[in-house]
């Protein structure tokens, strides 16, 4: 470390140290969380394609939670972190419901676009129903001023922050990016069935 004499050395302990353990555990526990959460979705949906759609939204969830931090002048403490992994499966909440019923129509017969419009259009109040009530209900713990709220602020913050922003992440960059995945693949399969139709 520059400015101390030579032979002399200097390193933090006591609670920053045990706070860089806890930060390591939970950067491995959110890791395993998005994992575990990717490959329940993939056996579910059937593919990788659409859990991978989902999680598009986990990454811009986490940079709103940086705005809230920015703009609010909250510091990353253990208590913020357990609320960035909380977020996790909330964010894809909402990209789960929005493509389960593009699915859902597009198995009834609709076009693809119509699918999408139609989802957007039906499944916005679900969506904006359940982000809101947890949004206020997590407006308590950001602005309360009592005795201990420094503890609890940062984790009102943070689900408050990341939902904004994954909320309006999910109504317009999911279905966009799900739209273009899907024409590729409709155009692929269109192809193959014409070449076996000219074999058979």
């Amino acid at each position: 470390m520059s400015g101390t004499p030579p032979g002399v050395s200097v390193s933090f302990g006591g609670e920053v140290e045990e706070q860089q353990k806890a930060f390591k555990d939970l950067s491995l526990l959110l890791v395993l969380g998005i994992v575990l959460v990717y490959m329940v979705m993939a056996s579910l949906y059937g593919n990788l394609r659409d859990p991978l759609i989902v999680m598009l939204a986990v990454p811009f969830g986490l940079s709103g939670v940086f705005y809230a931090f920015y703009f609010t002048n909250t510091t990353l403490s253990l208590i913020s972190f357990m609320g960035i992994i909380m977020l996790t499966g909330i964010v894809v909440k909402n990209a789960i419901i929005l493509l389960d019923y593009t699915h859902l129509l597009q198995n009834r017969g609709q076009p693809l676009l119509e699918a999408i419009i139609h989802a957007g259009r039906n499944r916005l109040r679900p969506i904006l129903m359940t982000t809101t009530a947890t949004f206020f209900g997590m407006l308590p713990l950001a602005i309360s001023r009592g005795v201990g709220a420094e503890i609890w602020n940062p984790l009102g913050i943070t689900m408050m922050g990341g939902l904004a922003v994954s909320t309006l992440v999910t109504l317009v960059l999911i279905p966009t990016v799900y739209c273009l995945f899907e024409e590729k693949r409709l155009q692929k399969a269109a192809v193959i069935q014409n070449v076996n139709g000219k074999l058979s």
